[in-house]
């Protein structure tokens, strides 16, 4: 795995832009106060603007519901009013994106044939493979390329973090047989370790997996939204992706 910091990235207004070629991968932050939530007129419009900056026909996205459902869109028909909570596409000029504010966002890119998806992983998501999933959705529908596949995991509350119940610490433990020393630090989880072993299991290479070592928790360079931290009162962050 390749770590990435702002750096790695170019900035454009708030957003983090990370360039392949045709393909963009684009993670938002709180820098200008802007959130993109859905159900808000405000949000609806911040989402709108996307399009106008980076020069889209079309912007596509979920109601997003913690689950491991994945769409296609095709550009027949718009999918935002469907539940789920990871899209793929391989139309051009359309972007694909997903809302987090401490889940995990991860943009899959095959720049070789020009497809994307973007999945919004919570902890039910990670727990469930939402990952995994979308990557056999992929290969079953489009002429992917395990060697040219490339996955970037965005800012998210990470182990440093992260701390969950008794219960589920069990759960995840039972469900993932990764090393308690490696998943957990006490009851502090890291859903990229969940997130990682699924990706590897895939069989994506090791140097086609970058994550952005950001905490939407307890990052102080990167303004973030994070939905712990301020106690419900929250904005949306939007990771998006699209083929040019």
């Amino acid at each position: 795995m390749i770590n990435l910091y702002k750096e790695d990235f170019k900035e454009k207004e708030d957003f983090l832009i990370y360039n392949l070629g045709k393909i963009n991968i684009v993670f938002s932050t709180a820098k200008n106060d802007r959130s993109f939530n859905r159900h808000k007129d405000y949000g609806v419009n911040n989402l709108n603007t996307i399009m106008e900056t980076f020069k889209l026909k079309n912007l596509e996205y979920l109601n997003q519901i913690h689950s491991d459902k994945v769409y296609i869109y095709d550009g027949d028909k718009t999918l935002i009013n469907e539940e789920g909570d990871a899209l793929i596409t391989n139309e051009e000029e359309t972007a694909i994106g997903v809302f987090t504010a401490d889940c995990v966002p991860i943009i899959i890119a095959d720049d070789k044939n020009n497809i994307v998806a973007a999945i919004h992983s919570g902890w039910r998501g990670t727990f469930n493979s939402i990952v995994l999933r979308t990557l056999e959705k992929m290969e079953s529908r489009f002429n992917l390329d395990k060697d040219e596949v490339k996955v970037f995991i965005g800012p998210h509350i990470r182990k440093c973090c992260y701390e969950v119940s008794e219960e589920l610490k069990k759960d995840f433990l039972d469900k993932t047989k990764i090393d308690e020393n490696t998943l957990f630090d006490n009851r502090n989880l890291s859903l990229e370790e969940c997130i990682l072993k699924d990706i590897r299991s895939f069989g994506i290479k090791e140097n086609n997996i970058f994550s952005l070592k950001l905490c939407t928790y307890c990052e102080d360079e990167v303004k973030l939204y994070s939905y712990r931290k301020s106690v419900g009162t929250y904005g949306r962050l939007f990771s998006f992706a699209f083929i040019k």
